[in-house]
């Protein structure tokens, strides 16, 4: 099958189209003819060198497309449905992906679509789940205009929280289609916040991870109180829990986040979308950044 992958490290040039032997699904797993795959900021951190020592290196955690093996075990879906879902091999940017965690397509949506899902969706439900984040109070979402953030926006409204979200100028109006009362971040953000909440924030959730996680614990008035999910040195410094996938992951919202798509109330939208063979462009579009929504790699 044809691949993405690197045998050393550097720029979106060391990407190669690699040919690589059929993956096969083990017990529980499910294997699918790609249709679509989801691309990530931790592709090109990993294809740098910033995150795996190890070469040669595949790519992708994400991917929709058509069931085409089952492993043993597996009665929930047959060969010929739509599903997308988790390949932890981290070999999804390929023609076939073995899908560890998987749930049917929503039926509204594209393979594209369905392939931007599970990272973000995953990422802001663990966020929150972790957070404590239940259907009360007021909730600070700093960096809400990126594909987490708006995800986790609009699965905190979904719960029924208020939700504050900041985000530059330009996407103050995103923000509010979100159902977030928006606030514009930048030097006298914490003012800008008791304007909206005199009486304070209840939970801060820190998706930008711009810096700002001393600010978050004033405004809530503990670290116990923030998480980010993209300031692992600061959360350090100021005691505030990342959180990341290896303490558990939310995978259960696969199967959930239908529900909400099929109702209008939830969306990731795609920014653009590539194929297979133009992986080293949509890595320098994906590095670039300030992008509203997914890129994603589109495999005929």
């Amino acid at each position: 099958m044809k691949a993405v992958g690197f045998s050393r490290f550097g720029g979106p040039e060391v990407l190669e189209i690699l040919d690589l032997p059929d993956p096969h699904p083990g017990p529980g797993q499910v294997r699918i003819a790609v249709r679509a795959a989801g691309i990530n900021a931790s592709d090109w951190k990993k294809r740098q060198g910033l995150m795996d020592p190890e070469l040669p290196q595949t790519l992708g955690y994400e991917a929709a497309g058509v069931v085409d093996e089952i492993g043993d075990g597996v009665a929930d879906v047959e060969v010929g449905d739509r599903v997308y879902g988790f390949d932890t091999s981290g070999a999804a940017q390929a023609e076939f992906a073995v899908l560890s965690f998987y749930a049917p397509v929503p039926p509204t949506l594209d393979f594209a679509a369905a392939a931007a899902l599970p990272s973000v969706v995953e990422t802001a439900t663990r966020a929150l789940d972790q957070l404590g984040v239940g259907s009360t109070g007021t909730l600070l979402i700093n960096g809400a205009s990126g594909s987490v953030g708006s995800a986790a926006v609009q699965l905190a409204v979904a719960r029924g929280v208020r939700v504050i979200g900041t985000a530059g100028a330009a996407n103050q109006d995103y923000i509010g289609s979100l159902g977030a009362e928006p606030v514009v971040y930048g030097e006298g953000l914490a003012e800008r916040v008791r304007d909206l909440a005199p009486t304070g924030v209840d939970l801060a959730l820190d998706v930008a991870g711009n810096g700002i996680l001393g600010e978050l614990i004033r405004m809530t008035g503990s670290a116990d109180t923030v998480l980010t999910v993209a300031d692992f040195a600061g959360s350090q410094q100021h005691g505030v829990r990342f959180s990341r996938g290896d303490g558990g992951r939310a995978v259960h919202v696969l199967a959930e986040i239908g529900d909400l798509i099929e109702s209008g109330r939830f969306s990731v939208p795609v920014a653009r979308t590539f194929p297979l063979a133009d992986i080293a462009e949509a890595h320098r579009v994906s590095e670039h950044g300030h992008l509203r929504g997914k890129l994603v790699l589109v495999i005929d």
